[in-house]
């Protein structure tokens, strides 16, 4: 049984950064894409990073590009977004999610993935 646990959310200033981190038990992590996603009360889960298997293919939705990173330790089983100039839109409920498969791509879709965390609220103060 495969299970994603997200930890690092928490409260920020606008302008500041902050790492969440996703760590998986169960099955062959190097085998997982991974993706970042995030949601506010009433809208839909939206895809915010997503990084290959092996990590060499990461996608970023527009809104985040050259502020957030993801990466990720298949040592450790762990992937990791780091988030930089945050900004109030970027508050939200992050979930980690995963999915197994022998494509080195990044899934950028809800649908795509079939393992979700439990998420991590992070709130960006204005």
């Amino acid at each position: 049984q495969v299970q994603l646990v997200e930890s690092g959310g928490g409260l920020v200033q606008a302008g500041g950064s902050l790492t969440v981190s996703c760590t998986a038990s169960g099955g062959t992590f190097s085998n997982f894409a991974m993706g970042w996603f995030r949601q506010t009360p009433g809208k839909e889960r939206e895809s915010v990073a997503a990084i290959s298997r092996i990590g060499g293919t990461s996608s970023y939705t527009d809104s985040v590009k050259g502020r957030f990173t993801i990466s990720r330790d298949n040592a450790k089983r762990t992937v990791f977004l780091r988030m930089s100039s945050l900004k109030p839109e970027d508050t939200g409920v992050y979930y980690c999610a995963g999915r197994t498969t022998i494509r080195t791509v990044a899934f950028t879709e809800p649908n795509d993935y079939n393992y979700w965390g439990q998420g991590t609220q992070v709130t960006v103060s204005s």
